[in-house]
């Protein structure tokens, strides 16, 4: 029998996640990439001996790749080595620095030295998002594309774990008393597009799953991930294609996707294919307007989207006295948040995310030196702030914050390498719409049914995986969406899983 020929848009994690997957169980995997490397986001760069990751660098929640892996009939720990961080991270406040810990002592004994009284609270926070993440699990792992889904057992369940109503703000104080604390669990809400005042409540699982599943470093880079996703997909006999741009899907007349035409003019036949574009772009780039109904381009336009990131990947001359992972707070984290989500503004005091992978994996830098990743949250460019005029002053603007934050003022005269990334670079070299780095924001109307669907209604033979679909951005859920994608498409031949197409 013919196996039936999967091809694959992009080769980033959710497009390797669904394509291992699927060629493990038999069917023709084809992975079409647009750029000249594995990963999409999830990649990394080297120069001068400096490696870089492009984009992700916490990881999380590993046992859902492991699953994913195992589906696939192999072991994730065959292919990366994984470290778990101790501190997970270093949160700097304008007075003090936090030092968050999975162990549950430790971390108590770090808030009872910061914000006495409120060590007590922790074990009751960790209790109470841990029945809210048991009642969403099983909501995040199946497709969630009619809203009869709402009234299944496994919506029904979760609903009072949902919390609507209070903000990821309210949620948090009814835990802890002071301001500094509650941000050290909610800023992580800022990457899905939104201010912990506005983000639904239910998001305070983002902070649980890194205290509960910790927080881990594959050696060389979270890129690893990817490139052994992309090994397992060519061990079971698919194909990954790099430099081969996808123009447009074909399209028939009844709305049936037969297949690709690739930027050479190519055309390639599929019986199915998974778009792991950003959705946006996708959209955009690889349907014409008129031939959509749901998501036209005026359409997409008024969508919610994540905010964008101003990126310095800097290579120093001398080891440099940071955490693996830090977090520089803005004065008034609130103004920030606000000038970046609603008055789409630059801030004169950003707050900035630090990688100093170095200190924790010494292949990323050479020896006595230290591979920095800076990254600064800032508007999408809907924003329509003038890069080319403001990325110098910015950059400055960052490395001064991060002198004066951090009392090591000497970082720029060690600057070895340095590449910066716009927001305009974002849209226009990586392809993300209005270089909304985390994708479609995550308020109440545009998740579960509400989101694009993992199966595409629209035209038969086409579905999406990655942060712009169901279950959401993060890698954790960007897996979550491949491993969702390829079941709807292996069930969709009556398939059982580990059998032959």
């Amino acid at each position: 029998m013919k196996k039936q020929t999967i091809a694959i848009i992009g080769a980033g994690p959710g497009g390797l996640a669904a394509g291992m997957l699927l060629a493990s169980r038999g069917f023709d995997v084809q992975v079409f990439e647009k750029q000249s490397y594995i990963g999409g986001r999830t990649s990394s760069f080297t120069e001068r001996g400096y490696t870089f990751d492009l984009g992700p660098t916490f990881f999380s929640m590993p046992h859902i790749l492991e699953e994913v892996f195992e589906a696939a009939g192999r072991s994730l720990h065959d292919y990366v080595t994984l470290t778990e961080l101790e501190p997970m991270y270093s949160l700097v406040f304008h007075d003090t620095t936090v030092r968050a810990s999975r162990d549950p002592e430790t971390m108590k004994k770090e808030i009872a030295h910061h914000f006495p009284g409120n060590e007590e609270h922790y074990d009751r926070f960790m209790s109470d998002t841990r029945k809210k993440m048991n009642a969403l699990t099983p909501v995040l792992q199946k497709k969630h594309d009619r809203l009869t889904d709402y009234l299944a057992p496994r919506s029904l369940k979760a609903v009072p774990e949902l919390e609507l109503g209070k903000s990821l703000y309210d949620v948090l104080s009814s835990y802890f008393d002071d301001e500094r604390l509650k941000l050290s669990f909610t800023f992580q809400s800022k990457y899905l597009g939104m201010s912990p005042w506005e983000c639904p409540g239910a998001f305070s699982i983002l902070s649980y799953m890194e205290h509960e599943w910790g927080v881990f470093h594959p050696k060389g880079g979270l890129n690893q991930l990817t490139k052994a996703m992309a090994k397992v997909i060519e061990e079971h006999g698919g194909k990954i294609h790099l430099n081969k741009g996808v123009k447009k899907l074909l399209i028939d007349e009844s709305k049936k996707v037969h297949g690709l035409i690739l930027d050479s003019e190519e055309t390639l036949k599929a019986d199915h294919v998974v778009m792991n574009a950003d959705f946006a772009k996708g959209m955009e780039m690889l349907i014409d307007n008129k031939m959509r109904k749901s998501h036209k381009d005026e359409t997409l336009k008024k969508k919610k989207y994540s905010c964008s990131t101003f990126m310095i990947y800097a290579g120093i001359d001398m080891p440099v006295n940071l955490d693996h992972h830090t977090i520089l707070f803005s004065d008034n984290y609130k103004k920030n948040v606000e000038e970046i989500t609603k008055s789409k503004i630059l801030s004169d005091d950003p707050s900035i995310y630090i990688q100093n992978a170095s200190v924790s994996d010494p292949t990323v830098a050479p020896a006595g030196k230290s591979a920095l990743y800076i990254l600064a949250p800032v508007p999408n460019n809907f924003s329509e702030i003038d890069w080319e005029k403001e990325k110098e002053s910015f950059r400055k603007l960052v490395w001064d914050q991060i002198a004066e934050k951090t009392g090591i003022d000497d970082l720029q005269a060690h600057i070895e390498f340095e590449e910066v990334l716009t927001p305009d670079d974002w849209e226009n070299e990586k392809y993300v719409y209005k270089g909304a780095t985390f994708n479609l924001a995550h308020n109440l109307g545009q998740m579960m049914f509400f989101r694009p669907h993992n199966q595409y209604e629209e035209f038969d033979g086409l579905w999406l995986v990655g942060g712009g679909t169901h279950p959401g951005s993060g890698l954790p859920t960007i897996f979550e969406s491949g491993r969702i994608t390829a079941n709807l498409i292996a069930d969709s031949y009556k398939q059982k899983k580990g059998v032959s197409v």
